[in-house]
Formats: structure tokens, C-alpha cells, sequence
């Protein structure tokens, strides 16, 4: 029966690459990322970790040597939100950019005075390119991603004083 149906995939021009969809898994578990696509002339793949991955992350045992950090990391949480309180956030999920094109110099840095309305990073999503604007004028006061990396939904990307 299964190769009859691998006749019928063959046939119907049906032909899957499982090492290019392993390779692209293994990708997605490095980078975090939740879905990746690829195209190569009319084939196209899609790996996702859907609603599986999110669901995973439930209590995992904590290990005794870790312990302190949570500690550590609950005193140092006021802080961090008050310098986070001007971050503008992103409106999407995608890779964010910090420059127009590879090469090019960053939209902004830190010490940077901006207008609201001015292009702050781009945030690609779906193959599109998405400008993400200063909500406010003012002062950057930190860039709170890299060049190139993965963000979520709401993810703080640079603060503005």
C-alpha cells in the first residue's frame, strides 16, 4: 500500500524533499522562529511548529542550581519595566531590521533624536516589508533588538525618552 501511494505521489508530480524539511525544521528549532517557508520554481514548503509549541512550554522542573536567578531576576523587574515604559513595541510577528538594506546605516542609534512618524526599524512579515514608526518624538535610549532577529507580538523593540 505505501508505495502504491508513493507511486500516486510520483505520478501526480507530488515529490517531498525530507531532508529539505528536516534541514528547515532543525532551522526553526535554532532560531526560534515558528514557521519558515521556501520556494524553488513552483514547489513550495512550509514547515511550522503550530499550536503544539505553544502549548509546550507548560511547568518544566526547575533545577536547584537555577533557583537563585528568579529571585534575582524578580528584584531587578521594576527596573527593567520603567526603562521600558517609552519602547515602542511591534505590531506583529516577523524578523526586524534595523537598516533599510544590508550595508546601509541603521534608521536610528542610540542618542538619536527622532519625530514621531519617523521609520525606527522595518519588520518583516510574510514577505512583506513593514516600517514601524515613532509613536512619539524624543531621545532613543536603547535599541532592545539585534539586526536580523525573530520578534513576537508586542516584543519592546526600542525605547524612546
Amino acid at each position: 500500500m505505501a508505495d502504491t501511494k508513493r507511486d500516486a505521489e510520483r505520478k501526480s508530480g507530488m515529490d517531498v524533499d525530507t531532508k529539505l524539511v528536516r534541514e528547515l525544521a532543525e532551522m526553526l528549532a535554532e532560531t526560534g522562529l515558528t514557521e519558515i517557508e521556501v520556494e524553488d520554481g513552483e514547489r513550495k514548503v512550509r514547515v511550522s511548529r503550530g499550536a503544539l509549541a505553544a502549548v509546550a512550554p507548560a511547568a518544566a522542573p526547575a533545577l536547584p542550581a537555577a533557583a537563585a536567578a528568579p529571585a534575582a531576576q524578580a528584584a531587578d523587574a521594576p527596573a527593567q519595566t520603567a526603562d521600558l515604559a517609552g519602547a515602542v513595541k511591534s505590531p506583529m510577528v516577523g524578523t526586524v531590521y534595523l537598516a533599510p538594506e544590508p550595508g546601509a546605516d541603521d534608521f536610528v542609534r542610540i542618542g538619536d533624536s527622532v519625530k514621531e512618524g519617523q521609520t525606527i526599524v522595518i519588520v518583516e512579515a510574510m514577505k512583506v516589508m513593514n516600517p514601524i514608526t515613532a509613536d512619539r518624538s524624543g531621545t532613543v535610549k536603547a535599541i532592545l533588538v539585534d539586526n536580523a532577529q525573530p520578534v513576537e507580538f508586542d516584543q519592546p523593540l526600542v525605547v524612546i525618552g
